[in-house]
C-alpha cells in the first residue's frame, strides 16, 4: 500500500508530549481518512477485539486510549518512508536556528508512533470524540520502519517561527510473511 501524509506547524527539537500529542492528532485525522477507504474499509474486521487465535486485532489499549497503528509488527507490516521537510533555514543548515534535524526527526517519529507509554501523553489528555473509536496512528513502533529517505529544502515563504516545517511523508507498506490476513498491505 501506498499513500502521503502531510503535516504544516511547528517541528520542535526534543519536543515534549503535549508537542507530539498534537502532531499526533493531525496525523490521526488523515488515517482516519484512510481507514474510511478501499482496500482498508474493506477490513473493519481489524479494527475488532480478537475473538479467537489467529485473528489479527489492530486495537492497542493504553490508559484512557484505545490506539489503532496501520503498521504493526502483529500483521507482519513493515514500512519505508520518503521525507521532504521545507524548513525556513537556507539549504544545508541543519544544525542551526530550528534545531539539529536529528532531534526534530525524533519529535516527527514519535508523533507518528502509538505511545509506549501513559506518560507519552500529556496528563489530562482524554480522547476526544472524533478520536473514537480508535486514535489511528501510522505506526506501533517505530522499528517497524526499515528504510528512510530524508531530503530538507528551504521553506521559501516568510515565517515567524523557525520551527516551522511543512513535511510530507510518503508511506510504503510490505509485509514481511504473506497471510490471507495482510496481503492489502503487501
Amino acid at each position: 500500500m501506498r499513500f502521503t501524509l502531510h503535516y504544516r506547524g511547528l517541528l520542535k527539537s526534543n519536543g515534549n508530549p503535549a508537542h507530539k500529542h498534537q502532531i499526533r492528532k493531525i496525523f490521526h485525522s488523515q488515517l482516519s481518512q484512510l481507514w474510511s477507504q478501499p482496500p482498508l474499509s474493506d477490513h473493519s474486521e481489524y479494527l475488532k477485539p480478537r475473538n479467537k487465535d489467529g485473528d489479527y486485532s489492530l486495537q492497542r489499549t493504553l490508559g484512557d486510549f484505545v490506539f489503532a497503528p496501520l503498521v504493526c509488527e502483529e500483521m507482519n507490516v513493515i514500512a519505508e518512508l520518503d521525507l521532504v521537510i521545507l524548513r525556513p533555514e537556507a539549504p544545508g543548515n541543519l544544525l542551526t536556528q530550528g534545531g539539529d534535524i536529528d532531534n526534530r526527526m525524533k519529535t516527527l517519529f514519535d508523533a507518528l508512533t502509538m505511545p509506549r507509554h501513559t506518560n507519552a501523553i500529556p496528563s489530562g489528555t482524554k480522547q476526544e470524540d472524533i478520536e473514537k473509536p480508535f486514535f489511528y496512528c501510522l505506526l506501533e513502533d517505530d522499528n517497524l520502519v526499515i528504510a528512510l529517505s530524508v531530503k530538507t529544502d528551504q521553506l521559501l515563504e516568510p515565517v515567524e517561527d523557525s520551527s516551522l516545517v511543512d513535511v510530507s511523508i510518503e508511506v510504503r507498506t510490505k509485509v514481511t510473511r504473506l497471510t490471507i490476513g495482510n496481503q492489502n498491505f503487501a
